[in-house]
Parts: structure tokens; sequence; C-alpha cells
């Protein structure tokens, strides 16, 4: 008896233990609660006030319904209501419902279209209703004909969001300057667009930045997009597959469906900014107590002229000026004592500036500068001892000569302040031939960009061994400083580490001068060269992933060049290369390019395109493993009961 009331008790220990280890697994056990799967579906239409393509509406108000609640992403700029509206419509969701007041008045027997393009979002998971346009008419009829296309920077092929694009029924080349556009829409993230409602005839298709929302371009500055030629919409009837999914791999039904396709639907334009700027002068900066500098917005074709004014200099030409960032910035470099000794630069200048009329004319404008370094040479001649000798302040120079030289590199010098009388004898250039350093020679030029840079060119050998030497004192700037000594080896890489590419082209008419750009992952020119006997041939290069670009050069200036409207001038031709080029080690890589043979909105690959289009739903989740998931992460914590 007391063998079995021992045994009842230990089996009732074990269930108790058992009991509480479940209650605290249960308790510890804590997770996110699983109601259901997640909203993935856009929102419904469910009936709006007028009726889909209503006729004879005399309304201002438009109320659309959907089957939950939703919310607009930024309506002033994603919804486009067409014929323009001078007046800004007042837009807004609220709960199930969105509302377009319309402020302007109603044209007769008029198409009204409101575009929505993506801004129609659910209230929770923001699923986007796509593409949702809303259409009604003043009279009898509605206008049911569409036109539709692209467009993209004419400088790099870009798709261009959020630009006007515009019709004109008008085909006067001055319709566009100074006619508001007949029908409008706005391109998506991808740079397409469609014009909706159109009525039949013969129209003209612009594209248009509008910063002044006045629907014609009127503003320089502007960018914009034209063709001369004329588009007539059409229909016809056609067919297109769609597919019913099982899941993601299986397919259940495929489906023959019948609908209108409109035309023209590949309408190609290329948008641009007319070379126009407004020239002013920024505000100006006294660097240090000898230079100056005098910024602009723009490229200047002369250099602005300064006159003391609050002292005289006995030298004719008191300063030494350096163009940087093209000629936007002129940097003034003083070279009399007696004026870089003052605190403070009273000057006169004159410089070409835009007036009201954008004429460039010369400007004078009187500018005060106060020096600020003067206050930090006398710290430190404090903070140093009166027996202290003053340190040696060498000429700064900076040499970009690397250890491990590319065959195709140039070593180039910058100077931290204008130096006095130099010349290539100053540097030596030696080449290790057979263990002994022998001297050869090499080209010394001035860089163009920056008078304060200068260039060592010469035709490195694969392999080869080299030493660039600069003798202490054998360089002097205007300021009295010389330089240190300075001495560097270099190897220069074997032509086995590089791969050649050349890229045979055809498309083209051969009126115009041509020329490739090589780029990188950036979309960032790195080589160009100008197409000879049909091709281009890009040696030693780096093992990479390269991208190409070409330009119709028309002019013949090496560069690419922008459009102009009122000479009906088109942006130079831009075309890339549709695929990535991948450039081995040691290899020689062959390509042949029909520039014309993709279409230029396919052309672009999609590693270099910045404007990528947006993922409008979100995709599909796995409820099971996250619940199973968040089960799992709520354990680990664990919880008192």
């Amino acid at each position: 008896m007391l063998q079995m009331r021992k045994y009842i008790e230990t089996i009732f220990r074990i269930c108790l233990v058992l009991f509480v280890l479940c209650i605290c697994y249960a308790c510890a056990n804590i997770g996110n609660p699983n109601g259901g799967p997640y909203d993935e579906t856009p929102p419904r239409f469910v009936s709006s006030t007028p009726l889909p393509n209503q006729l004879n509406y005399k309304g201002k108000t438009v109320e659309i319904y959907f089957d939950e609640l939703v919310q607009l992403d930024n309506p002033s700029e994603n919804v486009v209501v067409t014929p323009p509206q001078k007046e800004m419509p007042i837009i807004q969701a609220i709960g199930k419902r969105v509302s377009v007041e319309l402020l302007d008045t109603l044209v007769k027997d008029m198409t009204y279209t409101i575009d929505f393009t993506n801004s129609i979002v659910d209230n929770n998971e923001k699923n986007v209703f796509e593409n949702f346009s809303f259409a009604f008419s003043t009279g009898d009829i509605i206008d049911t004909l569409e036109v539709s296309g692209i467009v993209l920077n004419a400088e790099n092929l870009e798709p261009m969001q959020g630009i006007t694009i515009g019709l004109h029924s008008n085909l006067d080349d001055s319709a566009f300057v100074s006619l508001p556009f007949v029908r409008t829409s706005r391109t998506n993230d991808r740079g397409r667009f469609t014009i909706r409602n159109i009525t039949p005839g013969k129209y003209r298709v612009y594209a248009l930045k509008d910063a002044n929302r006045d629907y014609k371009f009127d503003q320089p500055g502007e960018d914009i997009a034209f063709t001369e030629e004329v588009f007539v919409p059409t229909f016809e009837p056609a067919t297109r597959q769609d597919t019913i999914w099982k899941d993601s791999l299986t397919i259940d039904t495929i489906m023959v469906v019948n609908y209108t396709r409109y035309f023209p639907d590949n309408i190609e334009l290329r948008l641009f900014k007319e070379k126009f700027e407004r020239q002013y002068m920024l505000r100006p900066e006294r660097l240090s107590e000898k230079t100056f500098q005098l910024k602009f917005n723009a490229d200047l074709d002369t250099l602005p002229v300064p006159r003391l004014i609050n002292a005289e200099s006995e030298q004719e030409n008191w300063y030494m000026t350096n163009e940087k960032e093209g000629r936007k910035v002129i940097e003034y470099w003083i070279t009399d004592s007696t004026v870089w000794a003052l605190d403070t630069l009273s000057l006169e200048v004159t410089y070409p500036a835009s007036d009201s009329l954008n004429r460039l004319l010369p400007k004078t404008d009187t500018i005060t500068l106060i020096s600020r370094g003067r206050q930090e040479v006398e710290k430190k001649k404090k903070r140093r001892k009166k027996d202290e000798p003053e340190p040696i302040e060498f000429l700064t120079l900076n040499i970009k000569a690397p250890s491990s030289l590319e065959v195709y590199d140039t070593i180039q010098i910058v100077f931290a302040e204008p130096v006095l009388n130099l010349e290539k004898e100053s540097f030596a250039l030696k080449e290790l031939v057979d263990s002994v350093w022998t001297d050869v020679d090499f080209r010394f030029l001035r860089d163009t960009a920056n008078a304060l840079a200068y260039q060592i060119i010469h035709g490195w050998k694969y392999g080869g061994k080299y030493q660039l030497s600069l003798d202490s004192a054998a360089i002097t700037s205007v300021y009295g400083k010389w330089n240190d000594r300075y001495r560097q080896e270099m190897t220069v890489k074997k032509e086995e580490d590089y791969g050649d590419l050349y890229i045979n082209i055809s498309g083209l008419d051969g009126s115009s001068a041509v020329f490739v750009e090589l780029l990188n992952a950036n979309d960032a020119p790195i080589r160009r060269v100008t197409l000879k006997n049909g091709g281009v041939l890009f040696p030693d290069l780096k093992p990479d992933k390269y991208y190409a670009r070409l330009v119709v050069d028309r002019n013949g200036n090496g560069k690419w060049d922008t459009g102009e409207y009122v000479s009906k001038t088109q942006p130079e031709e831009v075309y890339y290369y549709p695929k990535q080029l991948s450039v081995m080690q040691n290899w020689d890589i062959e390509e042949y390019w029909n520039v014309k043979e993709t279409p230029l909105s396919k052309q672009k690959p999609l590693e270099v395109t910045k404007n990528k289009p947006k993922e409008l739903n979100k995709p599909k989740r796995n409820y099971k493993d996250e619940s199973k998931s968040s089960s799992s992460s709520g354990g680990i914590v664990g919880m008192p009961f």
C-alpha cells in the first residue's frame, strides 16, 4: 500500500512538472496575432457621379467611390486634368471617395479627362490603382482616340518622369510658345505617357517641363522636346494573350482578349534644355590674404577686370588669374604685397551680366572683401616661442604619380599657388634599362582647365620601371616659396594585365563625325574614341564591366550639343549599346553594334539607368512562414506568467 502511494505521488509530480513547463512555453511564446492575409489588392472602382464617359454633364464636381478607404499621393503633381485648367482643381480623398472640383468654366462640347496616373492607393498597404483615368463630356459625343510614347533625356537617354506632354491642333510653330495645349498628360516613372480622349484631327506633340504651369513654352530655361512630324490619331481592333496562373510556376489558362489599339503608340521625344542661362555673379570670397574668387552661375566669355578703390598699386598688373570649373570661377592671386597686406579690399568689378531682356551686357559692381587668413597667421606667430626660428614653408605641390602606373596614365602636377619660370627641365624622368637609370624624354604641358596644373606625358612601356625626381628649390612661387626634394619610382603594369575592346558600328549614314564614349558603372565616361573605318578601338582596358554611348557630333566640336526650338535644331543624337561589355584580362573582345536596331527607349542598360521604375505593389508574402517566424522569435524572449 505504501509503495502504491509513493508511485501515485511520483506520477503526480511528473504530471505537475510537465503542466508547468507547458504553461511556461505558452506564456513565453509571444507573437504577433495573425489576423489573416494582408491586403494585396488595389482599390476597386464601385461607382461615380457622373458615370464614366457620361455625356452632357453640366456639373463641376466629380466624385468617384471605391470599395475601401483610399489616399491620394501628391495629387497636385500626379493628377492631370485635360483640357488644361487655369485654376488648379480641388482634388481630395475622403474615406472611400475621391472628389475633384473643377474651378474653371466648363467648355461646351468638350471631353474632359482626369488622369490619376498612379496616385490612388489604399489606406493601409498602399496598393496602387495603376493608370486610372476618368472621362466625361459636356456635349453629345465623347472623344476616344489616344496617342502614347516615351520621353527620354536627349543627352543620356534617361526616362524622364513628371514631364508635361501636350497636343496642338494648331500646326503653326508659334503655337508652342503662344498658346496653351489643347490636351495634356504627364510622364510616369518610366518616362511613358498616354494622352486620352482626343478628337479626330491632325496634331503636333510636345514635351515641356512647365515651370509656371501655363502649358506653353514661354520661359527660357524650361526643358522641352518637339518633333516636326504631324500625327493623325487612329485605332484598330487587336488581340492579345492574357495568362492566368495557378501559382507562381504553373499556368492555369491562356486567354485571347480583344482590345482596341490606338496609334501612334511609339512616339519618342528627346528632352533638352536650350543653351540659355541668365548670367550673374554669385557671392565673391577672399579665401586668404593673397587670393580672392569671383564666382558666376555660367561660363564667362570675357574675364572680369577688378579695379582697386581703397588703395593704389605700383604694379600695373597687381594680380594673376586662374580659371576654374570652366570659366565659372575666376581666382585672383594678389602679387603686390602692399595690396595683400590690406585687411579690407574695396574693388570695382566689371563683368558680363544678363539684363531684363536677357541681353549680355557689361555690368559694374563695387565689392568689399575682408581677409580672414591674417588672423590665423598672427595666432601661429603668438604660439611660437621667441627664440624659436620661423619654420620653412615649402611650396605645396601635388604630384599624382602612383607607384603602380597604368600604361595610359598621365602624371599630373598641381601647385598650390602660381609659380615663376617653370620649365620642363625642372623635372627628371628616368627609365630602368639593364639595371641602369637612363634619362628619357617626355612632353610637359600646361593644363587648359587649370593654370596651376601641368602634365607629364610619356609613352610608357609595359612592365617598365620609371623614376620621377625634382631637386629642392628647383621651382619658386610668386611669393618666394620653393619646393622640397621629390623622388618617386613607378612600375607600369604588364600587357597581359589588360584587355582590348573593338566595336564594329553600323546603322549610321556617315555624314557626321561620330565619337564613342566608354562608360563605367556610374554612367560616367572614362575613354573617348572617334569612329574610324566603321569601328572604335579601346586598348589597354582594366578588367571590368563597361558600357558604351555613341554621339553623332554634327558640328564636329568633340562634345554633345543641345537643341534650339526657334531654329528647329534637334539635340545631337545619342545611342547606347544595349548590353554590358565585359572585358577580361589578356583578352581581345570584338562586338558588333547596329545603333538603330534596338528602339531608343530600350537601349540604355538598366544597370546604368538612374531613373529606375518604381515597384508599385508589394511582392506576395508568405503568411505561414511569417507566423512561424513570429512565434519562434517570441519564444526566445520569454515572459513570466
